[in-house]
């Protein structure tokens, strides 16, 4: 923790801009403050500070410093309240969220479940890139992400995976199949969720796509079901969904994949060493809960790295 208290050091000088006031306001002497400034500028390979006899100002560097100086210690100091509370058992709701397109029965499943532990739970509804930066930032106790993603700082539940099928129009000449492959949609346009939500998803989705024979004739992007199914009787697309869409217009009907083409996965994370364990206990009753639609199973294979479509595979 010496550099905590390194940069507490500088903060401070550097709110007074004056070694002896700062000295003052830390409790110590001045020497050991300025040994201590001295050591943080050789650590960093920067000088933060210009000073003479008669003033004291910040360089660039340290202007910059300073800024993320305290960022850092207000994000420390928010850990610490955390973890002190979840110590203590004086957390009063776990801060979760889920994604937008979660199925509404499966959304009141779980606030059920957690309602009968006796758990108070915010749910706030977020894609996953906004999940994964509200945890970065500790505003949120757990999330519940789609893979794949870039999971560095988070520890993750049980996965569970979900196979996908095709939503296209009742009087598409593909909806006389009882099955589809992704090469028959080929000269189809896919309806698909913006790629800001899910970028791992996404890249995962398109490259699929073209692994298999599909190459969209266009891509357009709808988050809300309900615009994913007024794309598609509008012949702008087909969509991929684990089938609750097409169960609520009949004009559109859903076909399912072989096993294994497609699949949405997704996880409870939380933020390494600061969520409380209950949470661990809710990462099972939430797999618990979405197997409950008779689709969804454990993932048994590795979760894809996250790769960038545009950079593998020439999407502009």
């Amino acid at each position: 923790m010496d550099q905590l208290r390194q940069l507490r050091y500088f903060v401070t000088v550097a709110e007074e801009l004056h070694f002896g006031r700062a000295a003052q306001r830390l409790g110590i002497a001045q020497p050991p403050l300025s040994q201590r400034i001295r050591r943080l500028e050789t650590d960093l390979g920067a000088r933060l500070f210009e000073r003479d006899s008669r003033h004291v100002e910040l360089t660039e560097a340290g202007q910059i410093l300073l800024a993320e100086a305290r960022d850092l210690l207000a994000r420390w100091d928010r850990t610490k309240t955390l973890v002190g509370k979840a110590h203590r058992g004086e957390i009063d709701a776990l801060r979760v969220g889920v994604p937008p397109e979660l199925a509404g029965r499966i959304l009141a499943a779980l606030l059920t479940a957690f309602e009968a532990r006796d758990v108070r739970v915010d749910l706030q509804e977020l894609t996953t890139a906004e999940q994964v930066r509200l945890l970065a930032d500790r505003q949120l106790d757990a999330g519940l992400l789609q893979h794949p993603v870039d999971v560095v700082g988070l520890e993750l539940g049980p996965v569970v995976e979900t196979p996908l099928g095709v939503v296209l129009p009742r009087d598409s000449p593909l909806a006389a199949r009882s099955a589809l492959e992704l090469a028959d949609l080929a000269g189809h346009g896919l309806v698909i969720f913006p790629r800001a939500a899910a970028p791992g998803f996404y890249d995962e989705t398109l490259r699929r796509c073209w692994e298999h024979g599909f190459r969209p004739t266009s891509v357009q992007h709808a988050r809300n079901p309900e615009f994913v199914l007024g794309m598609v009787l509008s012949g702008r697309g087909v969509a991929f969904d684990q089938g609750m869409v097409a169960q609520k217009e009949p004009r559109v009907v859903w076909r399912p994949l072989p096993e294994g083409t497609l699949s949405r996965r997704l996880s409870l994370a939380w933020p390494v060493g600061v969520s409380p364990s209950l949470v661990r206990e809710l990462a099972e009753l939430v797999v618990a809960v979405v197997q409950g639609d008779g689709a969804s199973r454990p993932a048994t294979v590795p979760l894809p790295q996250q790769r960038p479509w545009n950079v593998v595979y020439g999407r502009s």
